[in-house]
């Protein structure tokens, strides 16, 4: 491999030829060998940084043009759509598991947009740190990167993903809307329900949790980029903070603005962990959805068999003809995920000490991971399962009238012991509740049949 020399305060170092990054980035890359080269730097934060290098090169353009002049301005603009677009990704190589600040991904950024805008203009024009992270720390900028990705990820991926799925479920509960079959409550026999009813539960949870999201969203908005170092402001511009806000909400057509603290803005994290918080209860809805579909699919003929699902894949290697659940298994798997990540979050939360929060590149990568592999089960569970769901008629009106649980629409008429003894002589004497009520002498067959109708109990 051909190698070129870069250097920078601690000296020179060897760099690969065919990448655009420098030093800083080199150093980080040999010195954390961890997460063996796959847990990097998510592409999210990279896109981010992307969009905030810039807006702050537009800013700085715009209040210290003798510093960032437009030969400049242009350069970085160029670098950053080329990153924002994704066509220098292999020149990210840094891992997550490195300075709790993320100073060297900022790092890695600045000098991939430098040496990239200086090999388009054939010259040396820019520096890593003097142009391209011109009034900003690592310290402001990862933090803003957090949200910027954040905000990106929720509104337009989970957000759009988990409409989707609302909508298959409102044409299901259309498409269910006359069948009634028996409810379950701990997993026992209950009173009957439509399985529309049913199926609008799920439906609401999901749009419950889409509004929780939505109430997380607005915190988020707010940018700690114009803070630097410790919340201050050292060596950035006066009204810089606004400047750069401004244009990242231009560039990304979203209503972020300078966060009013940014000593908090520096130190706490507490945005994110809300915001996972309402992820984590999309993941918990998500799970119990799941589970009620394959419990209402097991089966075929052993289990409650009352829906049918997509058959996606042969099931098992050695019983043929086995099909199983997978979209509800994948579900439940990211779900798991993402409830475990909620707690790596929230522990890198709590450790802000002083000015600065240095777990941010755990927190990015386990928040970005959540909402990412929730977002990509939803849109699998609902194409290869939700949407394919068919009700087993048969099988629900079977199993409606031979629950023992009818029993509590004779509370009126009997009294609920009586019911409670219908009920009981009719599981143990292997009866219907009729006969066992005509039996017990609480009423006649013609009496019962005329209040006993379980499509009315709805």
């Amino acid at each position: 491999m051909d190698y070129r020399v870069e250097h920078d305060s601690m000296g020179e170092v060897k760099v690969p030829a065919n990448r655009l990054w420098g030093a800083q980035t080199q150093r980080s890359f040999q010195n954390f060998e961890i997460g063996s080269g796959i847990e990097t730097m998510p592409t999210e934060i990279i896109h981010a940084f992307g969009i905030l290098k810039m807006a702050a090169a537009i800013a700085n353009n715009g209040l210290k043009p003798e510093k960032m002049t437009n030969e400049k301005l242009d350069a970085i603009k160029n670098a950053c759509n080329e990153i924002i677009a994704g066509e220098l990704s292999e020149h990210f190589p840094l891992v997550v598991w490195q300075t709790g600040s993320g100073t060297q991904s900022n790092m890695n950024v600045n000098e991939v947009i430098a040496n990239r805008g200086n090999e388009t203009l054939g010259k040396t024009l820019l520096h890593p740190n003097d142009d391209v992270n011109m009034s900003q720390s690592s310290n402001d900028t990862f933090p803003t990167a957090m949200h910027i990705a954040a905000v990106l990820t929720l509104e337009d991926k989970l957000i759009p993903a988990a409409y989707e799925l609302v909508k298959t479920f409102e044409r299901l509960e259309s498409e269910n809307e006359g069948i009634v079959k028996s409810g379950r409550t701990h997993l026992q026999d209950a009173t009957p329900i439509k399985f529309s009813q049913e199926i609008s539960g799920w439906r609401a949870s999901i749009e419950k949790d889409i509004e929780l999201i939505l109430k997380s969203i607005p915190p988020l908005y707010e940018l700690a980029l114009g803070g630097t170092a410790v919340g201050t402001g050292l060596n950035a511009p006066k009204k810089f903070d606004d400047a750069v806000a401004y244009e990242i909400a231009n560039l990304t057509r979203k209503p972020f603005a300078s966060a009013k603290n940014k000593f908090h803005a520096l130190t706490s994290k507490d945005e994110l962990v809300f915001a996972h918080g309402a992820i984590k209860a999309l993941a918990c809805d998500m799970m119990k959805i799941a589970n009620d579909i394959r419990w209402l699919a097991s089966g075929p003929r052993v289990g409650l068999g009352e829906i049918y699902i997509p058959e996606n894949e042969p099931g098992s290697s050695i019983m043929p003809g086995k099909v199983n659940p997978t979209q509800c298994e994948a579900v439940t798997m990211v779900a798991v995920q993402v409830m475990g990540n909620d707690v790596a979050v929230g522990m890198a939360a709590s450790q802000g000490n002083f000015e600065l929060n240095v777990f941010m590149p755990v927190c990015a990568y386990n928040f970005l991971q959540s909402a990412r592999l929730l977002t990509e089960a939803i849109i699998s569970f609902n194409k290869n399962c939700a949407s394919g769901i068919k009700a087993n008629k048969e099988k629900m009106h079977h199993n409606l009238h031979n629950s023992l649980m009818l029993v509590t629409a004779l509370n009126p008429y009997i009294g609920y012991e009586n019911a409670a003894k219908t009920a009981k002589k009719a599981y143990s004497d292997n009866i219907s509740l009729k006969e066992a009520c005509v039996e017990l002498g609480f009423l006649t067959a013609e009496k019962f049949d005329e209040v006993f109708h379980p499509e009315e109990m709805v």
